[in-house]
């Protein structure tokens, strides 16, 4: 009996040891970090299952994470998916339109938002990785149609007044919630890539003289790799990945209530990078109708992999 209790106290005494010294690490990691951001570690809650499913479409999930600051993060990213207008298809496996062309798309049938009376009737074309809102003066005007995969493009039909300011939500969906990965190529935490384009009739094409912020980064290893100049969020320096979603960090800021409004001032927001069509790798719902997405460039925040909810806007004149 007398080596039972020994045991016992011996297990529980280890058990203490380990566990104070796991609080310590983390702490440790929260200090190593003194930014802006609210930081988060694991993978977040579950709460909504299946926001959208399409047959052979990777599983399209909601859920929450606590931060070390007490605050609650909608994981990827809060939409308005389900309750707003989805805009017409370009391309969409998930509901048989695939067009092998622009000729078999119905254009003309695409039903006009009106924004203002008075304005001009603009058309456009979007291809994002993967997920996107589109707002123009402050309207919404609809939402990506498939959330995650399989990947789509949408065709856009609005009559708005210049200046026109465009602004969008895009997400990079992800699998294993709050730590921005999916399972890819073998690795059960693959951290996903992200990239937008967009063209239209108005002249407004995606490029380096759009704004882009980013409000949602991971998976990191280490959380103080993410550095502030000014008003940049630069993960440059995350090269290393984190071992297990368990010991995944994320920085997350607040989305402004207004950031898609007319009157909502951009001018310290960096300007958004451009990237490569062979880095972001688009697939067929753009590559069929990249002539329609001419002088457009690819565009995102400064990490393509890292950044996972990014806000952009542009003003045309």
């Amino acid at each position: 009996m007398q080596r039972i209790l020994v045991s016992i106290i011996l297990i529980s005494t280890l058990s203490l040891f380990y566990c104070k010294n796991n609080t310590a690490d983390d702490e440790m990691e929260l200090l190593a970090y003194t930014g802006t951001g609210s930081v988060t570690k694991g993978i977040g809650t579950t709460t909504i299952k299946t926001l959208y499913s399409c047959a052979g479409g990777r599983a399209t999930s909601v859920g929450t994470i606590h931060s070390a600051d007490g605050k609650t993060w909608t994981v990827p990213a809060e939409t308005n998916f389900g309750s707003a207008a989805v805009l017409a298809d370009l391309y969409n496996e998930c509901n048989g339109n695939t067009p092998s062309s622009l000729a078999q798309v119905d254009t003309a049938s695409v039903p006009l938002k009106v924004i203002d009376e008075d304005g001009e009737i603009i058309t456009g074309y979007i291809y994002g990785d993967n997920y996107y809102e589109l707002y123009v003066n402050g309207t919404l005007v609809g939402v990506d149609a498939v959330p995650f995969t399989p990947f789509n493009s949408s065709f856009v039909k609005f009559k708005a007044k210049r200046p026109i300011q465009y602004a969008l939500k895009v997400v990079d969906w992800e699998e294993n919630l709050g730590i921005g990965t999916e399972a890819n190529l073998g690795n059960a935490i693959y951290p996903g890539d992200g990239g937008f384009i967009a063209s239209f009739s108005d002249g407004t094409v995606t490029g380096p003289n759009w704004k882009a912020q980013t409000f949602y980064i991971a998976p990191l290893a280490d959380a103080g790799c993410v550095v502030e100049s000014g008003n940049e969020r630069l993960s440059s320096d995350c090269v290393d990945s984190p071992p297990t979603a368990a010991e995944a960090y994320a920085l997350h800021w607040e989305v402004p209530s207004t950031w898609y409004g007319t009157s909502f001032d951009d001018t310290t927001w960096p300007a958004a990078h451009v990237f490569s069509e062979a880095t972001v790798s688009p697939k067929v719902a753009f590559t069929r109708f990249a002539d329609q997405f001419a002088g457009a460039q690819f565009i995102w925040s400064s990490n393509l992999i890292l950044d996972n909810l990014v806000l952009l806007r542009y003003t045309a004149e």
